[in-house]
């Protein structure tokens, strides 16, 4: 039988005399550790969205590929941040501005103003999956247009991003109406003073030459495919800056002309014309767009940035005039939509043609500068957006009707499209910290 030394006892006799007042000299210690620096948590479900499968189009300037760089700038250049791959998370901050404190929401689009009961669609904020989207900074914006002329063309998704850029940049800055013509005030120009800025709005669905359709004649477009706009491109030489927006409007039954010839037709049942489609139309109306500003502010050396808003999805889950015809108030979550189908086609073509365009640009040294503002999948991610029958006032004022016009196309403002200005303020900021090359 072994013998138990005495030291050993004294030993655990001590310890266990000891032990509770060391775990109570422990414990403010460690709640103070704590409180300085608290553990992380995992992210509940309600707090943010699982992201659907990435879309990743790396932005580069047309400058990078011309323009000679440090080695600290060429290691940005070759992995920048793809602001488009993401997903939406809460945020309770909500937006910079409300219908209330901006005077420059289109009414269709003043959703709360017009009644929308649930407010939970404001109080979501895109969060990239590589790096951070800082919130819009309307001094920065500001700043960096001094003493500039920005121009939004193109259809109803440009005056509907315009609008939100406008009531963000009013936080800051007062902007004065200028100019206004043309039916629902579809050109438009404002001036802030405090920073000498214009922004304009040119009302232009195809980019090209176009004839809209009327009540009071033919029931389609005409599209001159091979003629920009003049009615938006005669003030080319005044604009630094020109938003690009089209889309939705070629969907629509139109013939289609190159010269004097007809190239083809969308729906035109009784037209004796070749049917075509839209997509390579699309692509024609776009390159000529694109082709038309790198000749003309190129060839003169005048430095112009040009951005692509690429196609925004509408959500439409049931007839346009029933009601519910977008009831959705939450973000998709993870695999629940997937951009596909025409959305995806639409995309492609023009983020190709920008791409494209950017190699034509090269040719003048930089001095025409191209970005595609690819907002497709995030926009598609957020079918709580629109404002559906809140496009009118109080629609259900009477009660319950069955028949209501919807708005499942356009945005609320404030509203997501509100994001479309906070990734095209980042754009900005890569573009101020890059010098264009001037020939």
């Amino acid at each position: 039988m072994g013998i138990t030394s005495p030291f050993k006892d004294q030993s655990l006799s001590i310890t266990k005399r000891l032990l509770p007042w060391t775990l109570y000299a422990l414990l403010p210690i460690a709640l103070l550790r704590l409180y300085f620096y608290p553990l992380p948590f995992p992210a509940s479900p309600e707090t943010e969205l699982p992201s659907s499968t990435p879309i990743t189009i790396i932005s580069h300037s047309s400058l990078s590929a011309s323009a000679p760089s440090s080695p600290e700038k060429e290691k940005t250049y070759e992995t920048p941040c793809d602001f488009f791959d993401g997903k939406w998370i809460r945020d309770k901050r909500g937006p910079l501005y409300n219908g209330t404190t901006c005077g420059t929401i289109k009414e269709g689009q003043n959703c709360i103003a017009h009644g929308r009961p649930d407010s939970g669609y404001l109080y979501w904020r895109w969060k990239p999956s590589q790096c951070k989207l800082p919130r819009f900074e309307p001094q920065t914006f500001l700043q960096l247009i001094k003493n500039k002329h920005v121009a939004f063309v193109g259809d109803s998704m440009a005056r509907n991003q315009l609008e939100s850029l406008l009531c963000m940049l009013a936080t800051a800055s007062t902007p004065n109406l200028v100019y206004r013509n043309g039916e629902d005030n579809k050109f438009r120009k404002w001036h802030f003073p405090s920073h000498n800025v214009s922004v304009s709005l040119y009302w232009s669905p195809f980019l090209v030459q176009g004839v809209e359709k009327s009540n009071t004649g033919p029931n389609h477009n005409k599209l001159y495919l091979d003629h920009v706009d003049e009615r938006w491109a005669r003030d080319m030489d005044q604009m630094d800056l020109i938003v690009l927006s089209i889309g939705h409007w070629f969907l629509h039954p139109a013939v289609y002309y190159e010269g004097s010839s007809v190239l083809g037709c969308h729906y035109c049942p009784g037209l004796n014309h070749t049917e075509i489609g839209f997509y390579d139309v699309l692509r024609k109306a776009l390159r000529t767009t694109l082709n038309s500003i790198i000749d003309r502010r190129g060839s003169k050396g005048y430095g112009t940035d040009i951005i692509v808003t690429t196609f925004s999805p509408a959500h439409f889950e049931g007839e346009w005039d029933k009601a519910g015809a977008c009831p959705k108030t939450k973000p998709y979550r993870k695999g629940e939509k997937q951009v596909e189908g025409m959305d995806s086609d639409m995309r492609r073509i023009e983020i190709e043609e920008v791409e494209d365009a950017k190699t034509k640009a090269n040719n003048f040294g930089g001095v025409i500068r191209l970005e595609a503002l690819d907002v497709t999948k995030l926009a598609l991610l957020r079918p709580d957006g629109h404002p559906g029958p809140y496009m009118y006032p109080f629609p259900f004022a009477n009660g319950h009707q069955e028949r209501v016009q919807n708005d499942c196309v356009h945005w609320c403002l404030p509203g997501p499209i509100d994001t479309w200005n906070e990734i095209f303020l980042e754009f900005m900021k890569k573009w101020g910290e890059e010098p264009r090359i001037e020939e």
